[in-house]
């Protein structure tokens, strides 16, 4: 497969307002990509079009996942075909336990067969001792009385245990400190492999700490202005985004 995910000139809008301005990006197995950018760049819009969110209204351009156009899936098509996004703000969903909503998926996944119980409990058990979660984490309703660092560890979980062709993480940064970044991101490089990919959006370069990214990109004004190596975030880091608003694709 030459690539994962491969957008073109992709322009989005919310309530008549433009936010994605022709983001364009190729993905290709085995890359970690990092997109930065000041509040209000588009970032998390871009995520949320990727997924399907129904608020956000695709104007033009196109986006392939897999070979197949990704725009025309609906959501749960896309959720099967291998795409995952790890939310900012994990939603709470009482009587639904975690083991319960990752077995349901799995099944989804596998077009109705069912995972082996007992293999599935000792790998999901195995994961939330990696990860640092309750013990009980398993048996509680997804994400119900957990602390902001358990959610966005909670979604690693899910990540790990559904293996996605491309994981897209929506700042699973924030409101984390730094032993729960750390956590979380080499638990992201340990998913990392030549099969996959992984979309990082972030707006805290600390997390290249962590992990090594092949590309990074500069998001401004609903456009990816700037993409190259890790070495662009600590230019970002010393200089600000200021500094390359304007900036063109290189």
């Amino acid at each position: 497969m030459e690539h994962i995910l491969k957008i073109n000139q992709l322009h989005s809008s919310v309530e008549g307002k433009n936010i994605l301005k022709g983001v364009n990006l190729d993905i290709k197995p085995g890359e970690i990509h990092v997109i930065m950018g000041p509040n209000g760049a588009g970032k998390s819009t871009l995520a949320n079009v990727l997924m399907g969110h129904p608020e956000h209204q695709v104007v033009s351009g196109d986006a392939t996942f897999g070979g197949e156009n990704l725009l025309e899936m609906k959501v749960d098509e896309r959720a099967r075909a291998g795409l995952f996004l790890s939310f900012q703000y994990p939603q709470v969903i009482p009587g639904v336990s975690v083991e319960g909503f990752i077995r349901q998926a799995l099944t989804e996944k596998n077009k109705g067969q069912k995972p082996s119980m007992f293999a599935m409990k000792a790998e999901l058990d195995g994961h939330i001792i990696k990860l640092g979660l309750p013990k009980d984490a398993a048996s509680r309703s997804l994400n119900q009385g957990f602390s902001g660092g358990e959610k966005k560890k909670n979604e690693m979980l899910q990540m790990t245990m559904l293996n996605p062709k491309l994981a897209i993480l929506d700042e699973t940064d924030s409101g984390l400190d730094v032993d729960a970044i750390r956590t979380v991101y080499e638990k992201v490089q340990a998913f990392s492999t030549p099969e996959n990919a992984v979309l990082v959006i972030t707006h805290y370069n600390k997390i290249l700490q962590y992990i090594k990214p092949d590309h990074v990109h500069i998001m401004v004004d609903g456009k990816i202005v700037l993409s190259g190596d890790a070495s662009l975030a600590d230019r970002i880091e010393k200089d600000g985004y200021e500094s390359i608003k304007g900036s063109v694709v290189a």
